[in-house]
């Protein structure tokens, strides 16, 4: 299985603080944000991992990450995207890196309290379709939103103004070889960017999107208010070694 962080975008929500700098490189806590989703695949036992970037930052994360030896990885790739052209627009970058193997994508402003190897553990076990994280969170207008009877997703809706469910499709995402033909099918939304909700929709015409429910707190970390909160969650959390080990022991 392959790694994919995706750490692109603007950041706007975040200004002023990234007029000058990539928003993943912010810190959250004691660290850059963009460690967080390396440390997750890390301790899942994922060691080719590939991070997209882009914008006028993007040799920074090369300052920064280097070859990835601080996360006990022997090399560490990049991509970079041109454009705000959405996030399966840069998961599409990752296709000739993937090689048809599966992949483990995760957004480089998401946290995540508990370990997320036991969802990757059991896609890598059965990779074929996809499978999407949830969490019940307090405001899923903010969210793509998922609606779900029994085991099975019957669908996704990007920030609905009335949501019919409060679960919320976390930053994670796992999917099959398969997931780039997809990509190729889209046509920008009215955001004139490629959305990964069509993405794992098509995964359900397809009745091949399973999911898995997170069941510590999530939270991502592309506003002050959830940067912030973020920051608090990690900060109480200094024993986790998700949240505070580089590479596992």
């Amino acid at each position: 299985m392959k790694g994919i962080v995706l750490a692109g975008g603007l950041g706007t929500r975040l200004l002023p603080m990234t007029r000058v700098t990539n928003k993943h490189l912010l810190p959250v806590y004691d660290r850059p944000m963009i460690y967080y989703p390396l440390q997750q695949l890390v301790h899942a036992g994922v060691r080719d991992i590939l991070v997209v970037t882009g914008g006028d930052s993007a040799g920074d994360f090369l300052k920064l990450l280097r070859n990835g030896h601080d996360f006990g990885l022997e090399h560490l790739q990049y991509a970079y995207q041109e454009g705000e052209g959405g996030i399966a627009e840069a998961l599409g970058l990752a296709e000739f890196f993937a090689a048809e193997e599966p992949v483990a994508v995760l957004l480089g402003d998401n946290v995540y309290q508990d370990a997320l190897a036991p969802a990757i553990d059991a896609f890598r076990r059965d990779p074929t379709g996809a499978m999407i994280l949830l969490k019940e969170v307090a405001d899923p207008e903010r969210f793509g939103v998922a609606s779900v009877d029994g085991d099975r997703v019957v669908e996704i809706v990007e920030k609905p103004a009335t949501p019919d469910t409060n679960l919320a499709v976390t930053g994670c995402y796992l999917f099959d070889p398969r997931v780039f033909d997809v990509i190729k099918t889209l046509t920008p939304s009215r955001r004139g960017e490629l959305e990964i909700t069509d993405v794992n929709n098509r995964y359900i015409e397809w009745g091949a999107l399973r999911h898995h429910i997170v069941d510590g707190w999530w939270t991502d970390a592309g506003t002050v208010a959830s940067l912030h909160r973020a920051a608090d969650l990690v900060a109480a959390e200094r024993d986790n070694p998700v949240l505070r080990d580089l590479a596992p022991a």
